[in-house]
């Protein structure tokens, strides 16, 4: 079961691969595969001045959880409201123009990121867990800079009647809590930038993430490697509940305790575990509550293998995977020291504190289902370990189901061949070899119209201008022979003209122009840290809609430049470049 699993996985899961969807289709079909739930469409509008809460956490026993009041923060001023966020909240006066009921707004919530007020309704608290940090456990966690200020009701319109959602209002940089041990409770600018747009990328992608509604900057000063400018981030998920929320309780003996907060999280997160018969706030009686676990256990598996499959396939290296970090619904969770593969890295180890390379990419799907393993003997004290090691039995072909798919996507292969496989694999190998740039190389063979001969700008590209063979021929061969294989897969299909056209579009609509580069990130973090949050809104606008220039303002139109100016013309845009030849690899830190 703890097979070693490759950079992108093994080869074998590329036998059987799906047809690729039409273009307005690709995220709708990355969301459904991954997303915790399928959530109505629309959320009906509130005045943030008169939120509702239904605060479920809160009514766990105490000890799991301590309440605490947010720090006020010194010269607190709202950097940034990311729209798509204010949306899915029914928060849209956050965003819309100016009028004197959103400058109200704004205020309230730059107050309540400030730590001068709560509104009615919030419960502010820090919550108890433990978990595996570098695979060692460590009893001594918890939320130590950031609290749960309340779960949030959200109305949404359904198709037969509105249906409510709630969601965790997660206040980052909040102030010390008895979890802190030796920190200092506040978050800095750097970090916070960095989880406010990657979370906005990932929605965007359709990949299960925590959200942020806001980014505010204010006037401490915090000593992490040097002194830096201060910040809080307003976060938002449909639950905070982490694998080491259930590790703390089995490896204190609290199995009592266990059984509330496995009942907790079926009733609140995986009703369809429970018998629609079960409708009462009582505890489970243990036959009902073994039976369900195991088919939430079942679930988290399923998700947690089609959300690391969405990370390989779109170069992502979360770089610090503690228990502690992992989500139980199956959400990208806790931004630290995170990257995207810029040239071609199978192994990239951002993380500076993980010397070993435990994290880095190549090993995520392995660590995945380390994690998993760690979470079913939190279980174990109530499910029977041969039932929880069967479960984890499914990991990895879920995982490789999922990759295959997504990777299907990605290169536009229009059909199933047994071929495929292979192509697939040279595909990773050329991308190795010359060290390619991961986004740049989708995106243009994207454009390819492989009726023609392949252009002049992608051979050059996949020939590895990066890599340590430069533009020698053998490399420049390789690349041709590999766009010939490619061409020839794909005409095979014998498509229309249109539905050639709605193979690139279909492409294009899955493949990214922007991606949240940590070199572009940190001139951004440069920026804002100086007062100017221009850039940092920029950027935001662009990760929020990655797929086209906003000259463009759509995939088709997309299409219709490249054809115009050649496939290359759409990477001249100053968010899309990969950092200089010369560049030093950037290597971060996970102090935040």
């Amino acid at each position: 079961m703890m097979r070693l699993l490759k950079a992108m996985l093994p080869d074998s899961l590329l036998t059987h691969l799906p047809t690729i969807p039409p273009a307005d289709r690709c995220r709708a079909l990355i969301r459904r595969s991954l997303l915790m739930s399928d959530l109505p469409s629309a959320a009906i509008p509130q005045r943030f001045s008169a939120l509702r809460f239904n605060n479920r956490h809160a009514r766990l026993p105490e000890h799991f959880f301590a309440r605490v009041a947010p720090q006020s923060r010194l010269a607190t001023r709202l950097a940034d409201v990311s729209p798509d966020c204010a949306r899915l909240l029914g928060l849209t006066e956050l965003v819309e123009e100016d009028s004197p009921e959103s400058l109200s707004a704004r205020e309230q919530l730059r107050q309540v990121m400030a730590g001068e007020q709560l509104l009615a309704g919030m419960d502010a608290l820090a919550q108890k867990y433990t978990g595996h940090q570098f695979g060692q456990y460590n009893p001594q966690l918890g939320d130590g800079r950031g609290l749960l200020l309340g779960e949030l009701v959200v109305t949404r319109a359904g198709t037969d009647a509105p249906q409510e959602v709630t969601f965790d209002l997660h206040l980052k940089g909040a102030g010390r809590t008895p979890y802190s041990r030796f920190g200092d409770g506040q978050a800095v600018v750097r970090s916070s930038v960095r989880e406010y747009l990657a979370s906005e990328y990932m929605a965007a992608l359709g990949i299960p993430t925590s959200r942020a509604l806001a980014l505010a900057v204010n006037g401490e000063r915090v000593q992490r490697e040097t002194v830096e400018p201060g910040a809080t981030l307003m976060r938002v998920a449909e639950s905070h509940l982490r694998f080491g929320h259930f590790e703390w309780l089995a490896h204190s003996g609290r199995y009592d305790d266990l059984k509330v907060l496995i009942d907790h999280a079926l009733r609140e997160h995986f009703p369809e575990c429970l018998a629609e018969a079960v409708h009462s706030d009582a505890p489970l009686n243990d036959e009902v509550r073994v039976t369900a676990a195991l088919g939430m256990f079942k679930i988290v598996i399923a998700r947690t293998a089609r959300l690391i499959a969405a990370w390989q396939s779109y170069g992502f290296v979360h770089a610090v995977m503690n228990t502690d970090n992992m989500s139980l619904l199956g959400m990208t969770f806790d931004y630290g020291p995170y990257a995207f593969l810029d040239g071609y890295e199978a192994n990239l180890i951002p993380n500076h504190t993980d010397q070993a390379g435990r994290y880095g990419f190549a090993q995520q799907p392995g660590i995945g289902l380390w994690n998993l393993e760690r979470l079913g003997v939190a279980f174990s004290p109530l499910i029977d370990v041969d039932a929880l090691s069967e479960a984890l039995g499914q990991y990895e072909g879920e995982l490789q189901r999922e990759y295959a798919r997504l990777m299907r996507m990605r290169l536009g292969l229009p059909d199933t061949r047994e071929e495929d496989m292979t192509l697939v694999q040279q595909w990773r190998d050329l991308l190795t070899e010359g060290r390619v740039d991961h986004t740049h190389a989708y995106r243009l063979l994207s454009h390819w119209q492989v009726t023609q001969s392949a252009p002049e700008a992608l051979v050059l590209l996949l020939a590895g201008v990066r890599g340590p063979h430069g533009n020698a021929a053998e490399a420049r061969d390789k690349a041709e022979a590999w766009l010939a294989r490619y061409q020839e897969r794909v005409m095979a299909a014998e498509l229309s003209a249109q539905d050639e056209r709605q193979r690139r579009l279909a492409m294009l609509g899955c493949n990214p122009l922007y991606v949240p580069r940590t070199h572009l990130l940190l001139d951004v973090i440069a920026r804002v840290e100086q007062g100017d949050d221009s850039t940092l809104k920029a950027f935001r606008e662009r990760l929020a809609m990655p797929f086209f220039r906003p000259e463009e303002g759509s995939v088709e139109a997309a299409l219709a430049f490249g054809l115009a100016h050649g496939v290359e013309a759409e990477l001249v845009d100053e968010w899309t470049c990969p950092p200089a030849l010369d560049a030093a690899p950037i290597c971060m830190s996970c102090s935040s």
